[in-house]
């Protein structure tokens, strides 16, 4: 967006992240959730971790001209606007974990993944074994080894070479569909295996169900050796006709399918919620004082509404520590492999998906090319001549950003305007009126807003739900997510 100033000079902001509900949501709660935390979350959720404020502090900030930009200017025809700098909070900052998630596509496809077939496998574990991975985040890391030792050994065996060696890449997904903590592992593994020579074996036809029982075991063993659990409760929970581990395994991607390689390679890292999915309810605009989210489910089915403080509680789980890894690579996509293939130079011998033009790191921090991508607007294209736009300073000295934002009248603007939450969407307006949660006092707030001939607010049936999904099983077909 162009903000226009007495000079004719421009201000480019490629969001305004203080407009939208998920901002006001987070501004007005988090200090109340840090000091209800002890109390309230704690039993169910963990201790409070100092990082998860450092990260919305951070978030707050984010595209705020005050802390600093970067100028751009244009060589034809002399205008300017200011891009603003972004917090890079992944996980927490839609915006910023959406460059992410692109940038993190591009990667996989031009310098991971080789030009072979490749399948998506799913490992999830059962819902009394979630809390240990919740309070301990290191066990997310194991459980990702225990995914990779047992599909290691089952698509050597498959491949019929015990010296060969598959590419795996696994994504760590802590989410359900409406924030419950859900951790499971998305997996892209090559559909067979790699021989020391390059040579590519095909494996047959991976089943997920043949190795689901040997997950179960190395979990099961992981979790008795950290001290979680002990040889009573993995009896207990063998006894059961379903114990609640599952294997999902995928139909064959091929190297030439890249839309479909770059799409799961998004997929397994997207962020926890969806700005387009969630509205937010004010206290002062509730029917009982209360902030409430709604938030519909990514099948499109079923809706859920959430006390906003429970709804962000849910969220800041999914925040990472500081320096915690929710992607690794293995066997002959692992850091050590690819090091040596280049280093060695034989790198190239077996091509990767997509060739860039474009050098490695490059390709992959093209600030401008990305921001193209994600919001599908050229920064470096001026609006005015439609000339080339390059960046001719970045300023962060406070006593210089005042100065230019005073001469510019942005000084002190900081467009906190909430959108108008009388208007609501309609996704959400069946589902609000049917449960009452949008009554307000004033007869104005109430103007149509679903009342039957008789003046009466009409009552819906909101039993039209479907659940979020317990097993991989239950998943929809990796054709229906996109």
């Amino acid at each position: 967006m162009l903000y226009e100033s007495s000079n004719n000079q421009g201000i480019y902001s490629p969001r305004e992240p203080r407009k939208n509900y998920y901002y006001r949501c987070v501004e007005e709660n988090f200090e109340v959730l840090e000091r209800v935390w002890d109390d309230r979350y704690q039993n169910t959720y963990g201790y409070w971790r100092s990082h998860i404020l450092d990260v919305i502090y951070d978030y707050l900030d984010c595209g705020n001209l005050h802390l600093g930009f970067a100028r751009v200017k244009c060589e034809d025809c002399n205008k300017e606007y200011l891009l603003p700098f972004s917090c890079k909070r992944r996980a927490f900052c839609p915006s910023c974990h959406q460059r992410r998630v692109v940038e993190f596509g591009e990667f996989l496809y031009t310098e991971v993944l080789k030009e072979v077939s490749h399948r998506q496998w799913v490992f999830s574990i059962p819902k009394r074994l979630r809390c240990y991975f919740m309070y301990d985040r290191k066990l997310l890391a194991k459980l990702s080894r225990c995914a990779w030792k047992v599909l290691c050994d089952y698509l050597k065996s498959s491949s019929g070479d015990k010296d060969s060696v598959p590419g795996v890449v696994i994504a760590v997904q802590t989410f359900g569909d409406f924030l419950n903590f859900n951790p499971h592992l998305h997996v892209i593994a090559t559909d067979g295996c790699f021989k020391g020579d390059g040579d590519f074996i095909k494996s047959v036809l991976p089943q997920g169900k043949d190795i689901e029982k040997v997950f179960q075991s190395e979990v099961l063993k992981m979790l008795k050796k950290e001290g979680k659990i002990n040889q009573f409760i993995i009896d207990n929970m063998l006894s059961c006709e379903n114990t609640g581990f599952n294997v999902y395994c995928g139909e064959a991607i091929y190297a030439e399918e890249q839309e479909s390689i770059e799409k799961l390679a998004q997929y397994v890292v997207r962020a926890p919620i969806s700005q387009e999915r969630m509205f937010y309810i004010p206290p002062e605009e509730s029917s009982n004082e209360v902030g409430k989210i709604i938030y519909k489910g990514k099948n499109s089915r079923e809706i859920q509404a959430f006390d906003a403080l429970d709804w962000l509680a849910r969220l800041v789980t999914h925040i990472p520590n500081k320096g915690e890894q929710f992607v690794r690579y293995y066997g002959y996509y692992s850091n050590k492999s690819r090091g040596q293939r280049k280093k060695a130079e034989t790198d190239d011998k077996v091509p990767a998906i997509v060739s860039s033009d474009l050098s490695k790191k490059a390709f992959r921090k093209n600030w401008a090319r990305l921001i193209q991508k994600v919001y599908n607007v050229d920064p470096l294209k001026c609006k005015y001549c439609n000339g080339k736009m390059r960046i001719i300073s970045f300023v962060e000295d406070e006593e210089t950003i005042e100065k230019i934002l005073k001469h510019l009248k942005l000084w002190g603007i900081q467009n906190h305007d909430p959108p108008n939450h009388f208007k609501i969407p309609q996704q959400f307006e069946h589902f609000i009126l049917a449960n009452s949660l949008l009554i307000g006092n004033d007869e104005k707030s109430n103007e149509n807003m679903g009342k039957n001939k008789d003046g009466n607010y009409e009552e819906h049936n909101s039993n039209n739900v479907f659940p979020d999904y317990e097993t991989c099983d239950e998943m929809p077909k990796y054709e229906d997510w996109f």
